[in-house]
């Protein structure tokens, strides 16, 4: 299920999008969103999120730099209409929309970044901290995009989080479960990877079949289309192709046979990054028709 905003790209509730998808009730509707990054949200926008959808939650899973990059167009002369630019008071904070509690999860955190760090070769390395240092901080991340996110693709990326981001990802399936957080919405960037990756575990918790799964996470290909030039700006910025803003079809099918292969299933998986049968039931229990 799509919801019609004015700033908000490819939003929908997931649990009634596999609902309808498989026409019966595996998921809970009206709890658990997921959309692109909401930062340029409209008035009109901002009242469907708390008032008619109810939204209490937003969970945002981007990075310090991400939140820089849009730092930087929000230094552009501003519309009388945007309110949320104008409602911070640093525009190097991430912009929040008034009235909603917010957890910033940087699900590719610290081990994430060491493993990338360690695939580089030693001159490499050397070459991207200098880049950091000297405050070229787009520069140093094409040059890893180049050498270790290119190679891999978003599938292997994929996994390489699933392998080195255990407690981002536990963290942010938590804030499911917490008191009072529901109704949430999840997002990074684009909505479509890392907040793909959240929504593909939970659903995996709630055994939802992979090809329902699917079909959540590939809707997200044409709900990104109208935005599809600038997001590729944004990708040629930091060093990585075109193919970066598609949705790859097998994304889910290879996230689960990695985690049976590797892990020994969902629940193993889960286990292993300290989320624990009693969270996995009250996260059944939540999110669960």
């Amino acid at each position: 299920m799509s919801v019609a905003f004015d700033n908000i790209l490819n939003f929908r509730d997931v649990g009634k999008t596999v609902n309808d998808y498989l026409n019966r009730k595996l998921a809970r509707e009206g709890v658990l969103y997921r959309s692109a990054r909401p930062d340029d949200a409209s008035p009109a926008d901002q009242n469907k999120l708390k008032d008619d959808l109810g939204i209490k939650t937003v969970v945002d899973l981007r990075t310090k730099t991400e939140h820089l990059q849009q730092a930087e167009k929000r230094q552009a002369p501003q519309s009388e209409g945007s309110a949320l630019a104008q409602s911070n008071t640093t525009l190097a904070e991430p912009v929040q929309i008034p009235g909603l509690r917010y957890r910033h999860i940087r699900v590719t955190g610290r081990r994430f970044e060491r493993f990338l760090l360690s695939q580089l070769s030693w001159w490499s390395y050397l070459k991207l901290i200098f880049l950091f240092l000297l405050g070229y901080r787009t520069q140093a991340i094409s040059l890893l995009s180049q050498e270790v996110m290119l190679p891999r693709g978003i599938v292997g990326m994929g996994l390489i989080t699933v392998d080195e981001s255990g407690a981002e990802i536990a963290e942010a399936l938590r804030t499911f479960i917490e008191p009072a957080t529901l109704p949430i919405l999840v997002h990074c960037t684009q909505g479509k990877d890392r907040t793909g990756l959240i929504v593909v575990l939970a659903l995996m918790v709630l055994n939802v079949p992979t090809e329902a799964i699917t079909y959540d996470y590939m809707l997200s290909q044409a709900a990104l289309e109208p935005e599809r030039e600038a997001r590729l700006q944004e990708f040629r910025e930091i060093g990585l192709s075109p193919e970066w803003a598609d949705c790859p079809q097998h994304f889910v099918a290879r996230v689960e046979d990695h985690i049976k292969t590797r892990y020994g299933g969902i629940n193993s998986y889960l286990d292993s990054i300290g989320f624990e049968n009693s969270e996995r039931q009250r996260l059944i229990e939540v999110l669960g028709a």
